[in-house]
């Protein structure tokens, strides 16, 4: 059951306590927001969101020499933060945009990556700051907004496809052929742990409670024993179990990799950004990144949020802050530009995320990794199964893309869908964002214009 959220960034209470002092307040918000309402579940979901993470950052510390120690220890500290925030799994995410032009320009490094973030960052901070994010939230429609979450979840969904269907070179972000069907990164693997996941985790959360409630009211020795089997089978946390077999698979694949580990953490340093840096970084990495960051990363978790936990606080001014917060300190340093994500969020809630612990639990995970075994970690990931991360990242995107199934009329559903087409094909959000508009004026007016004739 969820429990009432303190934001301490908004100040915000379910029940308003005006005589209680600061430390008490962030007391209260630490109680509130990072309980585990069930251990395994948001052990579980700290995982949901690995589809994602994983491969953008061996891709960039591959082509692009990014620190990949660096950057876990500073997400890790974002991640501990944002679930004590927020008090639901708000994700951290590399940002995408950003990244795919440094992984397809070769004079696009790190000093140019940073920038990027440090620009993007800026702008959604003064907008957040400014409270220009909330009128955005407010009015934007909601029909623009799934439209703009169905596209990133089926295009999470066919990169994770790609991921099964492909042998991957992530370093240039391309496939290198057909995967094989047998093998410790095969086909038959992927298929294999994709079956476990749906017959473990089903379709979501009202298969869950139906399961639930099959087995509290079923009786008789015999099927009472074999409900409690089949409980046990459920509650099995199938992200963990998919992760730890895609390390161990790693080991087995390369087994020299554990020596090649070595203790201690990366050396932090200021990046030196020059003013060509500062350049290219605003128009080929800030530029497309903002519309992914303004729609995505805040006014689309912003609504996520309020549909999975009702009675959470996650504004989009406070989410406009913490992104630009998070950047504006990390990318000086050389950590990978950062933002939440909707698709992240549905990935850790669909693998049983339900409050800050899960992210917090996972930031303590890579700030730990980070400092003990700094960038070293990159030589195990390497030998990781691409196709285990393609299996999480697809019931992440499909798990996005169904919070669209809650348009109540067929014009939204046509806005949505016009939306979500351009959005996709031109794989622009921005693209998609502008025509989802322009569609839902012109219905609008034109159910006035009928409503007017009728009259």
């Amino acid at each position: 059951m969820a429990t009432n959220a303190v934001n301490p960034c908004d100040g915000d209470t379910v029940e308003d306590k005006p005589d209680r002092g600061i430390p008490a307040t962030i007391l209260a918000a630490a109680r509130a927001n990072l309980l585990f309402p069930s251990r395994w579940a948001e052990v579980n979901g700290a995982l949901g969101d690995l589809g994602t993470y994983i491969p953008i950052i061996m891709a960039l510390a591959l082509a692009k020499d990014l620190d990949l120690g660096t950057t876990l220890v500073f997400t890790g500290v974002y991640n501990i933060i944002t679930g004590f925030i927020y008090g639901v799994p708000m994700p951290v995410q590399p940002m995408k945009s950003i990244a795919a032009v440094a992984i397809s320009t070769a004079s696009f490094g790190v000093p140019e990556i940073m920038a990027a973030g440090i620009c993007t960052s800026a702008v959604v901070f003064l907008l957040g700051a400014t409270r220009l994010m909330d009128l955005a939230y407010k009015f934007i429609p909601l029909p623009v907004v799934r439209g703009i979450q169905l596209a990133q979840g089926l295009s999470f969904a066919m990169t994770a496809v790609k991921y099964v269907r492909y042998d991957q070179d992530l370093a240039k972000g391309k496939a290198s052929g057909d995967r094989r069907w047998m093998g410790l990164d095969g086909l038959v693997l992927a298929i294999a742990a994709t079956v476990f996941v749906v017959i473990v985790n089903g379709a979501g959360e009202a298969a869950e409670q139906g399961r639930e409630e099959q087995v509290i009211h079923e009786q008789g020795g015999g099927r009472r024993r074999a409900k409690s089997w089949r409980k046990v089978v459920f509650s099995v946390p199938s992200a963990v179990v998919v992760f730890v077999l895609g390390i161990i698979l790693a080991i087995i694949r390369e087994p020299g990799v554990v020596k090649e580990l070595k203790a201690g953490p990366s050396r932090i340093h200021v990046v030196k950004i020059s003013k060509h840096a500062w350049k290219e970084g605003f128009i080929k990495g800030a530029v497309p990144q903002l519309p992914l960051s303004v729609l995505n990363s805040v006014i689309a978790v912003c609504k996520l949020t309020t549909d999975l936990f009702p009675d959470k606080v996650a504004s989009a001014t406070s989410v406009s802050i913490t992104v630009g917060l998070m950047n504006l300190v990390g990318c000086w340093f050389g950590a990978m530009p950062c933002c939440h994500g909707a698709g992240g969020l549905a990935g850790q809630y669909k693998f049983g995320g339900r409050s800050g612990a899960c992210v917090a639990l996972l930031g303590a995970a890579k700030l730990a990794v980070g400092l003990v075994l700094g960038g070293s970690l990159l030589r195990l990931l390497v030998e990781f199964p691409v196709g285990l991360l393609g299996v999480l990242l697809l019931f992440a995107g499909v798990e996005l893309a169904m919070a669209a199934r809650d348009m109540s009329s067929k014009a939204e559903s046509f806005v949505m869908l016009i939306c979500a087409a351009v959005s996709l094909v031109g794989s622009s959000a921005a693209l998609g964002f502008v025509c989802g508009i322009a569609v839902h004026v012109l219905v609008v007016l034109r159910r006035l214009l009928t409503t007017d004739r009728n009259m």
